[in-house]
Formats: C-alpha cells, sequence, structure tokens
C-alpha cells in the first residue's frame, strides 16, 4: 500500500543496536527508507546497518552520545552531508536510574533528566529544525507508562523524565503541526532487553507481577513497535500528531483491581482441576 511506503525518506534511530531501536530501523528500512543508526554500541549498530544494506538501503552508522546536545549537532551534519534530509526520527536510547527516592542522589537525577529530556529535546530540536524546513517529518519519542503512572520500586528518576518527555511531545506537536511536522510519543509497558532479563533473573517473581497488569498475558516484544513505526513514519498517520500511545498489551486500559482474563481462566481452571473434600 503506497500509504506506507517510505521509499526516499531518511530516518534517524537512536538505540539501533539491539532491541525496540534495532525493531524500528529494520522495519523502516523493509519499508523503503534509508537510515541512520545511532548507537554506543557501534559494532550493534554496524550488525544493524549490514542487514539494512542487504536490503539495498543505504546507512550511515554513529556512536553519537545522545545525552551531549553538542554531539548530537555533529551528528546531524553527518546526516546532512550523506543524505541531504530527515523525514524521521525514532527517539529510542536513553539510561535511566533505580534508586529510592531518599536515596536517590541529585548528581544521578541530573544525569538521568541529561539522558532522557535534555538529549531528547536536542534531537528532536536538530531533527525537527530540517523537518521544518522541508514542510513535512516525523518524531516518534519513546517513553514509559512511567509517564502516567507510577512504578515504584526505585523508578523516581525515571519516572520523572518520561513525565517530562511526554509533555514535551505535546509542546512539540502544538508548535509544530501547522508547519507540517509530527511529534508522537509511544509508551510502552515492559518490552523484553537485556536489562530487563537481567532483573528477572535476579528476581523469579518479576515476570509474574508484571504479568499480573497486562490482560495480553505476555511481555513486550521488541517487535511489538515495528508495525507502530512505519505507521507514524509514514503518510498513513498524516493527521495523528500529539499522541500519546499505548503499547502495553493493555496494561493502561485494565483497573488496578482488575483480573487480567489470562490469569482469571488459570484460577477456573485450578478451581475445575482441585480435588473435591468433605465438608462446606
Amino acid at each position: 500500500m503506497n500509504l506506507f511506503d517510505l521509499s526516499g525518506k531518511v530516518a534517524v534511530v537512536s538505540g539501533a543496536a539491539q532491541g525496540m531501536g534495532q525493531a524500528t530501523a529494520l522495519a523502516l528500512a523493509n519499508a523503503g527508507a534509508d537510515v541512520a543508526l545511532v548507537d554506543r554500541n557501534l559494532n550493534g549498530a554496524n550488525a544493524t546497518a549490514a542487514e539494512i544494506q542487504r536490503l539495498g538501503r543505504k546507512t550511515l552508522t554513529s556512536d553519537c552520545n545522545v545525552s551531549d546536545p553538542v554531539s548530537i549537532a555533529a551528528l546531524f551534519r553527518q546526516v546532512d552531508a550523506q543524505f541531504g534530509r530527515v523525514d524521521f526520527l525514532g527517539n529510542i536510547a536513553g539510561d535511566g536510574h533505580l534508586a529510592r527516592p531518599e536515596d536517590l542522589t541529585i548528581e544521578d537525577l541530573h544525569r538521568v533528566l541529561q539522558n532522557l529530556v535534555v538529549g531528547r529535546f536536542a534531537m528532536c530540536q536538530e531533527a525537527g529544525r530540517r523537518m521544518l524546513a522541508q514542510g513535512r517529518g516525523s518524531i516518534m519519542n519513546i517513553g514509559s507508562l512511567a509517564s502516567t503512572t507510577a512504578l515504584g520500586r526505585g523508578h523516581i528518576a525515571y519516572s520523572m523524565a518520561m513525565g517530562a518527555v511526554v509533555q514535551m511531545t505535546r509542546e512539540l506537536s502544538t508548535e509544530w503541526s501547522h508547519r507540517g511536522v509530527r511529534v508522537n510519543c509511544v509508551t510502552p509497558a515492559q518490552v523484553i532487553n537485556p536489562s530487563l532479563t537481567a532483573r528477572m533473573e535476579q528476581d523469579s517473581t518479576l515476570e509474574g507481577r508484571f504479568l499480573k497488569g497486562i490482560p495480553a498475558g505476555r511481555l513486550g516484544k521488541p517487535s511489538d513497535i515495528m508495525g507502530l513505526a512505519v505507521l507514524l513514519a509514514s503518510d498513513a498517520s498524516e493527521w495523528i500528531t500529539g499522541a500519546i500511545i499505548p503499547m502495553d498489551g493493555g496494561n493502561m486500559a485494565m483497573n488496578a483491581g482488575g483480573t487480567p482474563g489470562h490469569q482469571l481462566a488459570a484460577v477456573q481452571s485450578f478451581r475445575a482441576e482441585a480435588p473435591k473434600t468433605g465438608g462446606s
């Protein structure tokens, strides 16, 4: 379908060595886009680039520090030199930090805000300037359900930053949409990545606790972002802007006291199979 055709478009994707960044880059390339791949893991970014080149697309790889506005400006000059345009930004990379509120140092808070707020704004700003000059473009920020509801478990710095990313998305959309630049934010629930896998290996109860809040009955996979990324990059979404889009298996839709269907079915199955005993 021509609505989803990205031929001739140029995308910049951060976090492209693995996870949702890699999945986004591959999806855009499959739809026809050339891709600038950004990741501090340059070997991983180069591996993603090799897959994209096999599709006949052009690539650029960079280990740009996406928390540093000076490095980000240099990255976009590279993109200008190689591609001459930017049509889509997948603003995905960025580190958080876990600490209880009473233990969080101001230094660590500043670092998280620099990574996830200042750095992402600088990426939006550099891409946005080029898109505004073209009169069209699309930005997809990756936020989190932690921008809307609290996670606890030491996520205070991360949640504060994600709240800022969501509001930044709304403000940029309001400022830029009438000039042809759309800005949206995807808010995932728990998506499998090496960090999350390590945490679940350390705490055998963690995955089960996550699944209690996900009616779809599974954690997210990086590939879950692929169709959404192509939609937001393409003309199929030309009237979608300023949207905060959950990608969460139904997590946000469920009341805190709700019971996901997969868990209710398990309870009913257990009751049906339980041996009958005497007494009331």
